[in-house]
């Protein structure tokens, strides 16, 4: 058997086979059959060891109209036997169980790597003219470098049928995951588990959801057991982990991963001043140095999950069952609360006045 990279110098035409994965369509073949009698085929078919074309139907089909005979080939083994198989089909019968879905996500990983492998060897061969022999073509067809997206596609299509690239990238998001040793143990469950649930039909997009939410969350919980960390970010990271995990099998997808964004970025700007402090210095914000401040969107986010929170508790229950020390951080949130509302509004009404 050849081994990855081995160049066959003559390879006969009529023994390079396609299953029917690959694509009818080539496009203007007679642009790249005049390249080829004007420089050369710059950059070899890629093929398996028993022929079986991987990548370059455009270039065979411009090759067979010209009537060549023999042509330089890349022999690329270590292909598994899967994709062999998929690669390999001649009708709808030969793959006899379905893929799911995360099969195909990795064969779509694994066609598409040798694809980008291959394009880069065509984008180079692609510098060279007839006047500047490359040394490395062995005599290849000169083609415009790929578009961009036309990997991802080309892969989706040859492995499912359909352009469905964006849910394929994200099903790879999640098998990386699973291996990635810098992600907690919890994640990488998780993730599996997501994966288990989009070959059971479950959605794609809310897995994308919830493996974020999971990620934030262990940023919270990282935060929250750092001892180097002041003592605000770590009860601030606490108390939004406790709030996500009671939240993660009731909320929507997308609205945990929004809460679980909001919780990481508002334990990460928490800080070691007391409510009395902080209140006293939103007062004077003017009189302070330059701050980073958080942006609108942020904003909008905070005041969408508070937007309600006044019915979700009860007065007659919380009143007394706070302490002097959460009961005066309360009313230090409230007094900073209408100072900020003041303050925006008197901004608001002088935008308005002026535009």
């Amino acid at each position: 058997m050849s081994e990855p990279g081995h160049i066959e110098l003559e390879r006969s035409v009529a023994s390079i086979w396609a299953g029917r994965r690959h694509r009818e369509d080539y496009g203007d073949v007679d642009a790249l059959i005049e390249s080829i009698v004007r420089d050369g085929l710059l950059q070899p078919i890629t093929i398996t060891p028993d022929g079986m074309l991987i990548c370059g139907a455009r270039r065979l089909a411009a090759i067979r109209k010209l009537g060549w005979k023999t042509v330089n080939v890349w022999v690329r083994s270590g292909i598994s036997t899967t994709l062999g198989l998929l690669l390999a089909e001649q009708d709808d019968n030969l793959l006899h169980k379905p893929l799911t879905r995360t099969e195909e996500a990795t064969l779509y990983a694994e066609l598409k790597a040798l694809m980008v492998e291959e394009a880069a060897g065509r984008q180079e061969a692609s510098r060279f003219t007839s006047n500047q022999e490359n040394p490395r073509s062995h005599g290849a067809a000169t083609v415009a470098a790929p578009q961009k997206g036309d990997t991802r596609q080309q892969a989706a299509l040859m492995v499912t049928g359909r352009n469905a690239y964006t849910s394929l990238e994200r099903i790879n998001d999640l098998q990386r995951l699973t291996a990635d040793p810098a992600e907690t143990e919890d994640v990488r469950q998780r993730a599996q588990e997501e994966l288990d649930r989009i070959d059971a039909g479950g959605s794609i997009t809310g897995a994308r959801h919830r493996i974020r939410a999971a990620q934030a969350l262990a940023e919270l919980d990282t935060l929250a057991g750092d001892p180097a960390q002041p003592a605000r970010i770590r009860d601030t990271a606490a108390a939004g982990a406790a709030r996500l995990r009671e939240l993660e099998h009731t909320a929507r997808p997308a609205d945990l991963e929004r809460l679980a964004e909001l919780a990481v970025e508002r334990a990460k700007t928490a800080t070691k001043k007391r409510p009395a402090q902080l209140a006293k210095a939103r007062l004077h914000a003017v009189e302070e140095p330059a701050r980073e401040f958080l942006p609108v969107r942020s904003f909008v986010y905070l005041w969408d999950e508070l937007s309600t929170w006044s019915e979700r508790y009860d007065p007659d229950m919380i009143g007394p069952a706070l302490s002097d020390e959460q009961w005066s951080m309360f009313e230090n949130a409230v007094a900073a609360t209408i100072t900020f509302l003041d303050a925006a509004r008197v901004a608001r009404n002088a935008r308005r006045d002026t535009a």
